[in-house]
């Protein structure tokens, strides 16, 4: 794969034919930035007790999730029911630091690449994510950068949490578009699920699905 090693740091037009036109670019947070694994999660909560390979159960428990990620269920009410769905007498801490443990690094050269492609483009962040998420990346993100919050690179970040909406709705798409006063046709959103590039796509954006599944990062996206 590609590293930065020069300036400046733009779109490449071989991945982008549409690049010249492109101001502003929305990035996705986990898989994107931040690298994940949901395996770790799964065998913390196996570790606690939790049902997760039971079918009834993790169908319960992915829609408890989804309801944190849209905002329609508050942190210690998404704790009281995993503790009563499992019947286990876990911890809050406990729970958050299994629900915790699948945010694994936020790379040096992603943070490198950002910086200098901030240069050239407008840069927004759009994640679903929830609360215990979002505490515990920003403080992985502030021992990392030495940034108080996302405000340096980021000219505006969105969470679904507090949006009340979560990808691949399009809705949340042009909430963004609008909020920021975006021209869809010179807009970038980068993710690496298929249905919310869709999703973005949709709300007429330009979308490009990051494979990481095959090694490809953001800084493979960009060139001098």
């Amino acid at each position: 794969m590609r590293s930065i090693n020069r300036l400046p740091v733009k779109l490449r037009p071989d991945l982008f034919p549409f690049s010249s036109s492109i101001e502003n670019i929305i990035f996705d947070f986990g898989g994107v930035i931040c690298d994940l694994n949901p395996e770790i999660t799964e065998k913390k909560c196996l570790e606690l007790g939790f049902r997760v390979g039971d079918p009834t159960a993790r169908g319960e428990s992915q829609k408890l999730v989804e309801d944190l990620e849209r905002g329609s269920i508050t942190d210690s009410a998404f704790r009281k029911s995993m503790r009563k769905l499992f019947d286990q007498p876990v911890t809050d801490q406990q729970i958050d630091d299994a629900w915790n443990a699948l945010l694994v690094d936020i790379p040096e050269s992603r943070i490198q690449c950002l910086e200098q492609v901030k240069k050239h483009y407008r840069l927004f962040l759009l994640s679903n994510t929830n609360e215990i998420h979002y505490r515990y990346y920003l403080q992985m993100f502030r021992e990392k950068t030495g940034y108080h919050d996302f405000s340096p690179i980021f000219e505006k970040t969105y969470f679904s949490c507090r949006l009340k909406m979560i990808k691949p709705d399009p809705g949340i798409f042009r909430f963004v578009i609008n909020d920021s006063k975006l021209d869809p046709a010179k807009t970038l959103f980068i993710d690496d699920t298929l249905k919310h590039v869709e999703g973005s796509r949709v709300a007429g954006l330009h979308g490009y699905r990051l494979r990481i599944d095959q090694g490809e990062q953001i800084m493979d996206l960009f060139g001098g």
